[in-house]
């Protein structure tokens, strides 16, 4: 059954699931019981779910801690002077990094900040940002406190790429044509690879290559992106990017985060950072001598000791991930995504005297990722409460989007089905 010959009949949504080849995997996560009926679980994209092995990745260092003390730096099965290092080639493959060009640690916005230090330098007339409108408000926050930080002015330095009016998606070409018309007063791009709200999957190799053809540093958020969007951020030539690991990645609530930094950034220690101990040289790292000298590479933003215990977590999760492969979680993404989309479109027709549904992320599945974003024109939060109820766990965003996400690798075909039966009954 190919994409073109979806039908919105619990038959259909089976027979996808018998050929699904991640299908297994669904049996690897613990699935939400709070709900009266069968919870359909469409927030990957804010929470991931809890892999089972999460619980045993734990206890190993908990285990190690009440053995060890502070030994299990040393002693630990998985040593934690150097826990993060387990976690570094299987991030990098997410991405399309080289082990060098990533690290685990922090979270997301800490790392945004301590990469934009390095990669924000205004200086002259080259001043200017540009990212999209309505980026997820701490990324904005962030950008304008940078901003500051150089005590310049943010309506002046902060150039926001908007959606034409009456569109809901940002066009590409206006993208591009901001960053061309700028030229030397570009400093920096700082865009989320897929924008939050409406889903929409950037061209970041292209925009990354306009922005360096003006000499501005580029970067993106990849918080719904990495896990979701099969990345080559370094065959994109992109200079440095973060994103967290909660998310597609299901790594616990407020878990640690990635950042990339490019090879070519890899040593320079005059590049401006804020350091901290943990990113010093790990070969004289303990002779505590003043006057930091960074680790080669992405390691060399670290700040503090390894958070070991949301590592462990996180680690859990990533072993899923090498297990499954990014080919294959984005082959099922596209044809999941797809036919969930089908299945909207097909109750919208149903219900249409009564609501019209309005799916506002681009239906070019190399413009998305697994999500999407519905507009239920004519309907209000009720609407969103009323799905809840029915075992719905979806996002609602103001004024009246409800955002999905069907996971590949824990969601279902026949989750998608029962996802329309709920939408339906809940505008009827």
């Amino acid at each position: 059954m190919t994409m073109t010959t979806f039908e919105n009949t619990l038959e259909c949504a089976k027979q996808l699931d018998a050929k699904d080849p991640l299908k297994e995997f669904r049996n690897k996560f613990h699935l939400p019981t709070f709900t009266t009926n069968e919870v359909v679980y469409f927030t990957g994209n804010s929470l991931g779910l809890q892999p089972k092995s999460v619980e045993q990745y734990i206890k190993e260092e908990l285990d190690a801690w009440a053995r060890y003390g502070v030994e299990g730096h040393f002693l630990a099965e998985k040593p934690w002077f150097s826990y993060h290092e387990f976690l570094t080639e299987k991030a990098a493959k997410i991405v399309g990094a080289l082990p060098e060009e990533v690290v685990v640690t922090h979270s997301l916005t800490t790392n945004l900040h301590l990469l934009m230090i390095s990669f924000y330098q205004p200086k002259g007339k080259r001043t200017k940002i540009i990212c999209e409108a309505k980026a997820f408000p701490s990324d904005q926050y962030a950008l304008e406190s940078q901003v500051k930080l150089h005590g310049l002015n943010i309506e002046d330095s902060l150039v926001e790429i908007a959606p034409r009016e009456g569109e809901n998606l940002i066009r590409e070409e206006d993208i591009l044509s901001k960053i061309a018309e700028l030229g030397d007063e570009l400093a920096m791009v700082m865009i989320g690879g897929v924008n939050y709200y409406t889903g929409q999957l950037f061209d970041m190799k292209t925009i990354t290559e306009a922005g360096h053809a003006v000499g501005a540093k580029v970067g993106f958020d990849l918080a719904h992106a990495a896990g979701n969007i099969n990345l080559k951020l370094h065959d994109w030539g992109v200079d440095f990017a973060a994103w967290c690991g909660y998310k597609y990645l299901n790594s616990s609530p407020g878990g640690v985060s990635g950042m990339y930094v490019h090879e070519r950034h890899a040593y320079n220690p005059e590049l401006p950072r804020l350091a901290g101990w943990w990113g010093y040289d790990k070969e004289t790292r303990f002779e505590m001598k003043p006057g930091f000298n960074p680790m080669r590479g992405a390691e060399g933003w670290q700040l503090s000791n390894a958070p070991v215990i949301g590592m462990s977590v996180h680690l859990a999760s990533l072993d899923i991930f090498e297990e499954a492969g990014m080919d294959r979680i984005g082959e099922k993404r596209d044809q999941i995504t797809s036919f969930l989309e089908h299945v909207i479109e097909d109750v919208s027709k149903r219900v249409s005297d009564k609501c019209q549904l309005e799916i506002i992320t681009p239906k070019d599945s190399k413009k998305r990722g697994a999500q999407l974003s519905i507009v239920a024109h004519g309907q209000g939060r009720s609407l969103f409460d009323a799905l809840t109820e029915l075992g719905v766990v979806a996002d609602w965003r103001e004024p009246n989007v409800i955002r999905i996400a069907p996971a590949p690798l824990y969601n279902s075909y026949e989750d998608c089905f029962r996802f329309g039966k709920y939408l339906e009954a809940a505008i009827q």
